[in-house]
């Protein structure tokens, strides 16, 4: 019987994905000012400035992360002077989350050094990898949106069976 070998292309691109991303990173974090941060509290940061006023708990959900996990970055990047709390006018026993206006330039720094890294090495390819690359965009749009969805089914599944198992 002759073994069928499992198509490489899932893993390849995997691989790229973040192959890219972390070289980014490293081109990018010598140049910046402020000390690093870690990915967590980026995309948490990254949360809070695009919703402003968002409860931990919520944040937790938005980044499948506890909530004590996430009580931890909050208290690290207000340290950092990244994101203030303030007390929720519904609920006193519950924080908003804000970011200072030094995360905000931070993370608008970031965005704009890794866009002109990314335009100068694209900018580096022949024209048909440029065309490529760009017609893979919707493709990968839909994929991270599909990982998005089967994370959250997901979670919704656990959540209800263990709310039967109660």
């Amino acid at each position: 019987m002759s073994r069928v070998e499992p198509d490489p292309f899932p893993e390849e691109l995997a691989d790229a994905l973040v192959g890219v991303q972390r070289l980014i990173r490293r081109r990018l974090r010598p140049q910046m000012t402020a000390p690093p941060l870690r990915g967590a509290e980026v995309e948490l940061l990254r949360l809070v400035v695009v919703r402003p006023g968002i409860g931990i708990s919520d944040a937790a959900k938005d980044l499948y992360l506890a909530s004590n996990s996430v009580s931890t970055l909050v208290n690290r990047l207000a340290r950092q002077g990244c994101l203030t709390r303030e007390t929720d006018p519904a609920d006193r026993r519950a924080a908003r989350l804000l970011p200072t206006p030094a995360a905000e330039a931070r993370l608008g720094e970031w965005r704009t050094r890794r866009a002109e890294l990314v335009r100068s090495q694209v900018s580096r390819l022949d024209e048909t990898d440029q065309e490529t690359l760009r017609a893979a965009l919707p493709a990968l749009r839909r994929l991270a949106v599909n990982l998005h969805e089967e994370t959250e089914e997901s979670e919704e599944t656990e959540e209800s069976e263990e709310t039967e198992e109660s």
